[in-house]
């Protein structure tokens, strides 16, 4: 075993402390990789908050390969590599054969609280300054991307990427955003992109100046009923980073005919009016993560784009203070954590 350090939660209300950690010497198909940049999600909030124990969070992360395993051939100490959140997968399931680990039959181990499949051993996130990972599930960091803006790719990135690849976001595409959080600005960045029409959808006018600095077209208020109804079935694609429980019926009735809301942000249950998707045709869709083929398009993507994060950069001793300001959502629009000082004593 190899020793590191990182920022473990004790329990839902403890706050984050500095421990040491072990971390498994790598096996022949692993390699080793110094984290440099990992982004704070809300779900490492959540995952937090509803710990019943011990729990390293960080699942999006930027660093560089200090050693490889005797079966590595593709990367090398020295190499910058960007990690998402799934570490490993069955491989032999059809998702995975598809290069849709994410949806593993199997389930996907997840870059921490998941179970490694060789010795059962409970995952410990990217809070820290080291993690050893199987080699497929790393993906070589292109050097057009800035590493601690290009972090958050890994997984909000990954989140709005998939769905708008596979509803088939393109020129010529309308594209409305609900939500411009750390998924959803992402989500407009990557839609204008990719040539879409793209409009932020907010309740409140005041990011007006922001979409349009992400290269948004406009922003809807959706407390304005006149220009909501106007709105009516004018997007190809909505898509609904909202992390908190909400009515479905307003964004399914700007979804144009035949058209899809992908519902992102809040993975709670839902009720839908079944008239609300009835009247055109519309439909209801969710996606999450990204398989290993999409995350190597995406990368590819944003770096000939020059794509990457809106981001505040904290020195990682300061994750409770980004933990207490995400939960007041006082972040434009993702914290990333320096863990260059976790090299200090």
């Amino acid at each position: 075993m190899r020793r590191t350090v990182g920022w473990q939660a004790d329990g839902p209300s403890a706050a984050l402390r500095r421990v040491a950690l072990e971390r498994r010497d790598p096996r022949p198909d692993d390699i080793a990789v110094r984290v440099d940049y990992c982004g704070v999600c809300h779900t490492d909030l959540h995952s937090v908050r509803g710990a019943a124990g011990p729990l390293v969070p960080g699942h999006e992360f930027t660093g560089v390969v200090t050693e490889v395993g005797s079966d590595v051939t593709g990367f090398a100490a020295g190499d910058p590599v960007a990690v998402g959140n799934i570490v490993d997968s069955c491989g032999t399931c059809a998702m995975c054969r598809a290069g849709q680990e994410n949806f593993c039959h199997e389930f996907p181990t997840l870059t921490y609280g998941g179970s490694d499949r060789h010795d059962g051993s409970t995952t410990l996130g990217a809070f820290s300054r080291e993690y050893v990972v199987r080699d497929r599930f790393a993906h070589p960091l292109p050097a057009a991307l800035d590493p601690a803006a290009a972090a958050p790719l890994l997984c909000a990135g990954i989140t709005v990427w998939e769905p708008l690849r596979a509803l088939g976001v393109g020129p010529g595409s309308t594209v409305a955003v609900a939500g411009l959080g750390g998924l959803g600005h992402l989500a407009v960045k990557l839609a204008v992109a990719l040539g879409a029409d793209t409009t932020v959808l907010s309740r409140s006018a005041a990011k007006a100046d922001d979409a349009r600095r992400l290269g948004a077209r406009d922003l809807l208020v959706t407390t304005d009923t006149r220009r909501m109804a106007e709105a009516r079935d004018r997007f190809d694609v909505v898509i609904d980073t909202i992390s908190a429980p909400h009515d479905l019926g307003p964004y399914l009735r700007l979804t144009a005919t035949d058209g899809t809301l992908s519902h992102l942000g809040d993975l709670g249950p839902v009720t839908v009016e079944t008239i609300d998707l009835l009247v055109g045709r519309k439909k209801l869709s969710s996606a999450g993560s990204g398989g290993r083929p999409a995350t190597a398009a995406m990368l590819d993507f944003c770096a000939e784009h020059r794509v990457t994060a809106d981001i505040e950069l904290l020195p990682s001793a300061r994750v409770n203070e980004a933990f207490e300001r995400l939960r007041r959502n006082d972040v434009r629009y993702r914290f990333v954590l320096d863990m260059s000082d976790l090299d200090r004593r």
